[in-house]
């Protein structure tokens, strides 16, 4: 019996290292991680003396602009790729009335119907937020930069609204989807879309990214 409860201890404290004592999660290699978006993550620069001083959300013209010409708004290209069932306004037409979006931050099933009561169920988070991308370099790029990146497929998801209002302009340091099994492909995307525009990462950011892909060796930054 001791022997049992004794490893049933270790297995839980094994579990608890990374968010308890990140010194003795380095030492256990909790921060060890194999594949392209840990390859990647490493090659980022880390930066701990971010600052948001100066941040204004409308720089980054997300819905004001149409960066890719296709005279679409960005929600509604969005809502058109990650929803399923999709209905629109009339046939031609890019405003998505209706559509079916399995949630990758919370697991749920949500049905999405265009409405002044409904539309905030789902909707469109920066991966990478605006916050968080300004204060790791977006604040030293040109307008037209920092336009394509706030409406940038590549760093754009349909969530659920709830959600996205509880991560506000977290770094994976501070939020995570309560969807654990998205997680892993949260932190690439994260990596990809810092890779892409060359944005930093802070100390702790880095670590959080690690130990959440030391969980799934060979994690691979998704393509653009």
């Amino acid at each position: 019996m001791l022997i049992v409860i004794a490893a049933v201890i270790g297995i839980t404290v094994g579990l608890l290292l990374p968010r308890v004592n990140p010194d003795a999660a380095k030492l256990t290699g909790g921060y060890t991680a194999t594949g392209s978006a840990a390859d990647t993550l490493n090659k980022l620069t880390v930066d701990d003396n971010q600052s948001a001083h100066g941040y204004d959300r409308d720089s980054f013209a997300f819905r004001s602009v149409d960066t890719d010409g296709n005279g679409c708004d960005a929600r509604d290209d969005v809502l058109a790729r990650d929803l399923t069932d999709v209905k629109y306004k009339y046939a031609g037409s890019c405003v998505v009335v209706s559509g079916t979006l399995d949630d990758p931050y919370t697991g749920q099933t949500i049905n999405f119907v265009r409405g002044r009561t409904t539309s905030a169920k789902v909707q469109i988070d920066h991966v990478v937020a605006l916050e968080n991308a300004w204060q790791s370099g977006a604040n030293k790029w040109p307008a037209t930069k920092r336009h394509e990146f706030g409406n940038d497929p590549y760093n754009l998801l349909a969530v659920n609204g709830p959600a996205n209002q509880e991560k506000g302009s977290a770094s994976a340091a501070y939020w995570l989807p309560t969807n654990s099994e998205y997680r892993c492909d949260y932190v690439a995307r994260q990596i990809g879309v810092k890779d892409k525009y060359q944005l930093t990462v802070t100390s702790q950011e880095k670590d959080a990214m690690l130990a959440v892909l030391h969980t799934c060796p060979g994690q691979a930054v998704p393509a653009d």
